[in-house]
């Protein structure tokens, strides 16, 4: 019996003390949508990730991350939102891949459920399966699926006494899970991140978060504690020219994302 205790003990002093990298970063993302009817809606994203390195803090130290997304949402319910989405990732040094730069191309399924809505609080539950193809030091790309789930709360602060500019905070929390490959790791939990942040929705069709992000990225030979500030915009109905006008009514799904009007 004492030594299946030493035993435990050991096993668990060399997980607690292994070995942590420490990273800052700045995500920033533009987002263009365009609604289509009160069931469909289109999404654009570009942004891009900058991080500090090993003894530099700097968050702008180099640019570890590109990409660009192109979303399809669906609303068959009040409550629901099914959303897919094809995109391209040009990372170039991030720190949970074995190598340096893996261009990667990523297709997924989303589905969204407003479980709570109430005048003070909106909670969403989400979950994400991805298809990841990331070129590996073969130069070909392998495949690596990832599954993420997402609780986020919302809560309005409607100071400004004016409709259209409306304040709110909001947290999250995510987890991730991936299967194994050579390019990613062999670890089937991938990280967890928590998301605390601010937004304001200055007319209908411009809305702003600023958020702090704290992700832990564990790895059995050196485990990544990030820090991130986030900043994200968000132009609804964008090019208006191009398609035909149309003004979703929003649905209460809508407003667990944060979007309010």
């Amino acid at each position: 019996m004492r030594h299946r205790i030493c035993f435990f003990l050991l096993f668990l002093n060399s997980h607690v003390y292994s070995q942590t990298d420490k990273l800052n970063q700045f995500w920033n993302e533009y987002a263009f949508t365009k609604d289509l009817s009160q069931k469909w809606m289109l999404e654009l994203n570009a942004g891009l990730t900058s991080s500090s390195v090993h003894g530099d803090s700097n968050i702008f130290y180099n640019v570890t991350q590109v990409y660009a997304r192109g979303w399809a949402h669906y609303y068959p319910a009040e409550k629901w939102k099914i959303s897919v989405f094809y995109s391209f990732y040009s990372n170039q040094n991030v720190p949970e891949l074995n190598q340096k730069k893996a261009p990667e191309f990523r297709t997924a399924l989303q589905a969204t459920y407003s479980v709570l809505q109430t005048p003070k609080v909106k909670v969403n539950l989400r979950g994400r399966i991805e298809d990841r193809h990331i070129e590996n030091d073969d130069e070909y790309l392998e495949a690596v699926q990832r599954f993420r789930f997402q609780i986020k709360a919302v809560s309005p602060i409607n100071t400004f006494g004016i409709k259209t500019n409306a304040l709110y905070v909001f947290a999250s929390d995510e987890l991730f899970f991936k299967t194994s490959s050579k390019v990613s790791g062999s670890d089937f939990f991938d990280r967890n991140r928590a998301t605390f942040g601010l937004g304001l929705n200055f007319t209908n069709d411009m809305q702003i978060e600023a958020a702090y992000a704290n992700e832990i990225v564990p790895r059995e030979a050196s485990s990544k504690l990030i820090n991130a500030f986030q900043l994200k915009c968000i132009f609804n109905n964008f090019f208006p020219n191009l398609i035909k006008s149309f003004k979703r009514k929003k649905s209460v799904v809508d407003q667990g994302d944060g979007n309010l009007q």
